[in-house]
């Protein structure tokens, strides 16, 4: 079967690859759509932590089941799926209290062992969803937007609360969404300013702030003066996530939804005085998931635009460069196999 492995930092190459068997506990699932996700691009480029080379990207994922054998989710050979690509252990301290989304001995797919940037693979049956209902583009979604969700509901966000999400990528568009879905005001901030147009038609955020305009005085004139209660930093962005403390209400909660290869540093007596909560948010569990097949279900949550590039599994290595670059617009680029 045909494969798309990164070789090392700014180089893919297809390859020729065995096909997988058929173990007891998993399922054989043919790939039919690859999201191209920020994890994929910073290893790409050499940024993503936790990341040795060569390896197979790709974890964002929809396809059909080829082979599986009996299982309890009652998935039989040709049912739509999406997978869930956090492999956990079941055992460790973390799953053991059901916060699967950072076992210990956590693997996932596409970064720690090969992922689905290939035509066939095969998954624990626990990983999968059932995507009845919903298109292939829709399936291959739900993971990037159950990072958000799970970011959501880490931060306690709610009815009435303010929350604002910085960075404007697929990730924090789908944080802004579900904070929207929560009740909340929700305001996008971002260093483009057409991102945040699409913010406002896209998720329908409250209020918008660009980088550039001053975000202190801005999100002051917001919130009158009582800044957000809530902050998602979903830029991967070490400046950025340095400079969101400033933006925290007293009391309030700050969750670091990216990710970056770098430490950060804050000022201990700014972050005492206002009695701060500082929070990681990592990956998601299947709860978040299955809120978000609820989400897109019932039209709350618009997959159609939210993908804005294509390109067949066989241009993938020519087209992969012009996906980083700003002027390209991508929001969320995919891959197809037919």
């Amino acid at each position: 079967m045909k494969g798309i492995v990164c070789q090392e930092v700014n180089r893919l190459q297809y390859v020729e690859m065995r096909e997988p068997e058929l173990k007891p506990g998993e399922a054989i699932v043919r790939i039919r759509r690859i999201g191209i996700c920020g994890t994929d691009l910073h290893a790409y480029r050499g940024n993503q932590p936790f990341f040795s080379y060569p390896r197979v990207l790709g974890h964002e994922l929809a396809g059909i089941v080829e082979a599986i054998g009996d299982n309890p989710e009652g998935l039989r050979p040709g049912d739509p799926v999406g997978i869930i690509p956090y492999f956990h252990c079941g055992a460790c301290v973390a799953c053991r209290s059901g916060k699967t989304n950072c076992c210990v001995r956590m693997q996932v797919f596409g970064v720690h062992v090969d992922g689905g940037m290939r035509e066939l693979v095969a998954v624990p049956t626990r990983n999968l969803l059932r995507a009845d209902g919903l298109t292939l583009d829709q399936a291959a979604m739900l993971e990037p937007f159950a990072i958000g969700a799970h970011a959501v509901r880490r931060s306690g966000l709610g009815e009435g609360d303010t929350a604002l999400v910085i960075g404007a990528g697929p990730i924090g568009l789908g944080a802004m969404a579900f904070a929207k879905l929560s009740g909340a005001k929700v305001i996008a901030m971002d260093v483009q300013d057409d991102r945040l147009t699409f913010c406002r038609s896209w998720a329908g955020v409250d209020a918008t702030v660009l980088v550039s305009d001053g975000p202190l005085e801005r999100l002051a004139e917001l919130t009158g003066g009582d800044m957000p209660g809530v902050v998602l930093d979903a830029t991967g962005n070490a400046r950025s996530m340095t400079d969101s403390f400033g933006y925290v209400a007293h009391g309030g909660t700050l969750v670091y939804v990216g990710l970056v290869k770098a430490d950060i540093a804050f000022h201990n007596p700014e972050f005492h005085k206002r009695e701060l909560t500082l929070m990681g948010s990592r990956n998601a569990t299947r709860e978040d998931f299955e809120r978000v097949i609820e989400g897109v279900r019932c039209g709350a949550v618009d997959v159609a635009r939210y993908i804005t590039h294509r390109a067949p599994f066989e241009a993938a290595v020519e087209t992969f460069d012009s996906w980083l670059r700003p002027e390209s617009g991508v929001i969320k680029a995919v891959l197809e196999l037919e």
